[in-house]
């Protein structure tokens, strides 16, 4: 035996906190290792770890110190109350998201009445937790996800698969793979970022997180112009389209969607921060 549960804690802490990083992680590090949950740990806090378990432990604290996200060392992230693998191929979900998923499920009630059978499209679903999170809460829904990546849609298949959704996988770029019918509710949280925005991001999120999935041209823009451009031809009226967007996109991105659908309602929605962080376009006629 090496160290006391403690005495490992104790030591990641401070290394965490000289280091300028969160000194949560130590904990959720440890549980990780040990696989122990929060009351287990605080009740076996005396208890001994094998060397082998400390190695380990520390090897971890000391790939966060240079900047790997945590989702990446223990391998998994919640979303919507669910347990999400995630690796390198795919961005890590964010609490924004699951606005989106809720302002979604909150409009189809009234937009869509009685009906639950809707097609449904993901588009860059990445490791899945968008439509993945829509097939779990409402399982009438038809549900297709798509990535251009199929690190990525490969990923989302082994959460569909740990989850028990059955949903459909599409490689490909953009609506391209959903181009043969038409669809009731379209989401997509789409690269976003402006190329010249790269320095104002943390050493985390640049340095390990996919760039084809945070960065756009033309200023993070490129890619909701095409939406706008490409969608009006896919959709059922009534039909729904919700999108994540970086919070000073909203007055632009929203008139790229009235103008392909003049008679569509299009609002800006603010995330739990206060900040505009979807854009929801409402076709009715």
């Amino acid at each position: 035996m090496y160290k006391y549960i403690y005495e490992a804690l104790s030591r990641a802490s401070s290394f965490l906190i000289e280091n300028k990083r969160e000194e949560p992680v130590a904990r959720l590090l440890l549980q990780h290792v040990l696989n122990k949950t929060h009351a287990q740990l605080l009740a076996d806090m005396r208890e001994p770890m094998s060397e082998t378990e400390y190695e380990h432990y520390w090897s971890l604290i000391e790939k966060h110190v240079k900047g790997k996200p945590i989702q990446y060392l223990t391998g998994y992230e919640e979303f919507y109350g669910r347990n999400f693998e995630v690796n390198e191929h795919v961005l890590i979900p964010r609490p924004e998201t699951e606005e989106l998923v809720y302002e979604t499920m909150n409009r189809v009630k009234s937009l869509f009445s009685n009906k639950t059978d809707l097609q449904v499209a993901d588009i860059g679903t990445g490791s899945g937790v968008i439509g993945i999170s829509l097939k779990l809460e409402q399982p009438s829904f038809q549900v297709t996800v798509t990535d251009l990546s199929q690190d990525a849609l490969d990923m989302a298949k082994r959460n569909a698969e740990s989850l028990g959704a059955d949903i459909h996988f599409k490689q490909g770029d953009l609506s391209k793979p959903i181009a043969h019918q038409k669809w009731d509710v379209v989401l997509s949280n789409p690269p976003y970022i402006a190329f010249e925005e790269a320095e104002t991001l943390s050493d985390s999120v640049y340095e390990y997180e996919p760039h084809s999935a945070l960065f756009a041209e033309e200023q993070g823009l490129y890619l909701y112009k095409r939406l706008s451009e490409e969608l009006p031809s896919l959709m059922n009226k009534p039909g729904l389209i919700g999108l994540e967007i970086g919070h000073e996109q909203g007055p632009t991105v929203q008139e790229f969607f009235q103008l392909a659908f003049p008679k569509a309602k299009v609002d800006i929605v603010k995330d739990i921060n206060g900040k505009n962080r979807m854009i929801f376009c409402e076709i009715s006629e």
